[in-house]
């Protein structure tokens, strides 16, 4: 199934737990209170994501004439992905990770690590370069931007019922499973919804990786960033903000004990399978 598919049919699924949910709970009504506020907690992390997440890992901008190599492979892959030149940045630090943030194309950040730029060849950076220029052609911010708000009402409907039940909802035995009825509801329906997430941010993660090998010609350039990166970040791991790991192109948080099913990431022997497997343009 393609990964586009794919996301279309898991956003579907987080609208219909949501809907379901809901109806259980407050009915429609209880649906719009819930995705609205959702939508108001995440409007700012959407809009204003490559400032908040720039500053929380103290990257700094950079010019043609600080960083020429770096700026140059941007520019040549921006022109090819028919995209605007997005800003550069680095991120200061010995680990080994890169990023895409903004809002949209004419908005957009692409930051890489200082540890990032040593141990990767030009042609492997061009890889890494062309999947974070992927995430931004691909409308991914976006994307994941829409799914958090969906899961965030869910998490709040959840906590609706869970309160109900405290205060005697659900009493009668027709009242939709009553008070265990609710309370399962509100423990299991956020774990549903973190699942239905993260497979969203992994069926982008494979997308972006085709998406940057389409745009550089060169699947393997990129397999052999991630193999790189992927030792890389058990040697030196990042001290990173789970609610941003999505965002890194290597999840930062390896080694932190996260189980497949809630990592945002896939499996990085099954993104290298794939790259190998393509042949280049």
């Amino acid at each position: 199934m393609g990964n586009s598919i794919k996301t279309v049919l898991l956003l579907g699924a987080l609208t219909g737990l949501l809907m379901f949910i809901g109806g259980l709970i407050g009915g429609r009504g209880g649906v719009y209170i819930a995705f609205i506020f959702a939508l108001i907690l995440n409007f700012g992390s959407y809009w204003f994501s490559d400032k908040i997440v720039l500053k929380m890992y103290k990257a700094q901008e950079v010019s043609e004439s600080v960083a020429p190599d770096l700026y140059s492979i941007v520019r040549h892959l921006a022109l090819k992905a028919n995209l605007p030149m997005p800003r550069v940045y680095i991120v200061p630090g010995e680990t080994a990770n890169a990023f895409a943030t903004g809002r949209n194309a004419e908005h957009a950040v692409v930051a890489v690590t200082e540890g990032i730029m040593r141990i990767l060849n030009k042609e492997e950076l061009e890889g890494v370069i062309a999947h974070e220029l992927s995430h931004i052609k691909n409308g991914d911010m976006l994307i994941s931007s829409i799914a958090a708000t969906i899961a965030g009402a869910i998490g709040m409907l959840a906590t609706m019922a869970q309160w109900a039940a405290i205060f005697g909802g659900g009493r009668s035995d027709d009242d939709h499973g009553g008070i265990i009825g609710l309370i399962a509801m509100a423990i299991f329906a956020p774990l549903a919804a973190t699942v239905i997430q993260m497979a969203i941010s992994r069926s982008r993660e494979y997308l972006a990786d085709a998406s940057g090998a389409n745009i550089t010609k060169n699947p393997y350039g990129l397999a052999s960033a991630l193999e790189k990166l992927s030792r890389a970040s058990q040697v030196i791991p990042m001290d990173a903000n789970p609610s941003t790991a999505h965002m890194f192109i290597v999840n930062p948080l390896t080694g932190k004990s996260l189980m497949n099913l809630f990592s945002t990431h896939p499996p990085m022997e099954e993104r290298v399978a794939r790259l190998r497997s393509m042949k280049p343009y």
